[in-house]
């Protein structure tokens, strides 16, 4: 099983603020959102989410986040959408002036990669950039509060800072956007039994930790519940999963 990482977000999103919410409940949730008579099943929640208006409490975005775990295309280490497209969109993320073409070319990606996965934080972030650039600003107000609270629902999941802290994603990409986003630089990752992920970073000041520690138990039995062949190699060869990732995806 390949362990996927993430460049860093490209544009600048505003600060998170911690809520209540606390580390989830993924019982509670995948009952919620797996029952058509839940105010919080996942398809209404998804409908909600994709619409053009800021209704949706806190609640709400935790148990839409984490009730992607429980949908029957989840696959936490999917590959990347449409890999030809991102790769000539590469360097068009890297210019500090795009043409309105590029612009456009940026937005139509977002919005196709959000479809296939509304979670997708990096093209959230392209996708708020891109209504800015275009002055629909009441637009971009819209999609910068729902990343936000995505957002805010992972850092309201623990402070990271030990394995009893660990914070829960849906994604291992979102690892890394998080991190980027609080102004860390990665510098690696290894897997930490039975079932963390350990990311190294750069510290901002001598205050910060040397990494942060990510639940992904239910990311991993979520992936084995539809890969059982690679759960039976690893069954065989069980140091392949604590095997580290040594090189981490610069920024673009």
């Amino acid at each position: 099983m390949i362990l996927a990482v993430s460049t860093a977000l490209p544009v600048a999103v505003s600060a998170v603020t911690h809520s209540s919410l606390g580390k989830p409940d993924l019982k509670a949730i995948k009952e919620a959102s797996t029952d058509p008579e839940s105010e919080f099943y996942y398809p209404s929640l998804l409908k909600s989410f994709m619409a053009n208006d800021t209704t949706m409490t806190d609640l709400q975005f935790q148990y839409f986040y984490y009730g992607t775990f429980f949908q029957e295309d989840y696959d936490p280490y999917r590959g990347v959408f449409r890999p030809a497209q991102l790769d000539v969109l590469k360097p068009i993320y890297q210019k500090t002036s795009r043409s309105r073409s590029e612009r456009h070319m940026i937005l139509d990606y977002a919005l196709a990669a959000i479809e296939d996965n509304p979670v997708n934080i990096q093209q959230l972030a392209h996708r708020v950039a891109a209504y800015e650039k275009n002055g629909k600003f009441d637009l971009a107000k819209i999609w910068q509060y729902k990343l936000n609270h995505i957002l805010l629902v992972i850092a309201s999941s623990g402070t990271g800072t030990d394995p009893e802290t660990a914070r829960v994603v849906v994604y291992p990409e979102h690892e890394y956007d998080l991190l980027n986003l609080a102004g860390f630089t990665a510098t690696g990752q290894r897997f930490e039994p039975p079932y963390y992920d350990y990311i190294s970073v750069n510290p901002r000041n001598n205050n910060d930790p040397a990494g942060f520690y990510f639940d992904i138990s239910e990311m991993l039995h979520q992936y084995f519940l539809k890969h059982p062949s690679e759960l039976q190699e690893l069954e065989d060869d069980p140091d392949r999963l604590s095997e580290p990732t040594d090189s981490v995806t610069q920024p673009e």
